[in-house]
């Protein structure tokens, strides 16, 4: 099986963000799918990056861990490391079945939406740099 390209998973990223987005502009956002998607769009992005260099993509949604194997590549994806990108990682599983843990709140789904947007931003200046870009 050929794997995915970099517009493949640009494309998959972009479709996670757009729902994360449209759902929180409804009257009562579901705010554990808003988290889930800005997580999947972070996990996502960082692994478009990843095939751009040609590396090996992990099976994991650990956002840090992915982080790290950017960084391997390109030392600018440390502030990200340093940043709360990393918390993102929560929403990866959790959230996505019923527990006694209550939903995420407005503010951290905002917040989640936020840093989903940093990394998606940083990934596709680092793309388009690259000669990857999604429009290249």
């Amino acid at each position: 099986m050929i794997p995915p390209s970099v517009p493949a998973w640009v494309r998959k990223a972009e479709s996670d963000l757009k729902v994360a987005r449209d759902e929180l502009a409804t009257a009562e956002p579901a705010t554990d799918a808003v988290c889930f998607h800005c997580q999947q769009c972070a996990e996502k992005y960082l692994k478009a990056f990843l095939v751009c260099h040609q590396r090996e993509i992990p099976r994991t949604h650990n956002i840090a861990e992915l982080l790290v194997q950017c960084i391997s590549i390109d030392l600018r994806f440390q502030s990200l490391l340093e940043s709360d990108a990393p918390s993102l990682t929560l929403y990866a599983v959790a959230v996505r079945y019923p527990s006694d843990d209550p939903f995420p709140t407005l503010e951290e789904a905002l917040e989640a939406l936020s840093l989903a947007t940093h990394v998606r931003d940083m990934v596709r200046l680092c793309l388009a740099e690259a000669g990857c870009g999604p429009n290249q």
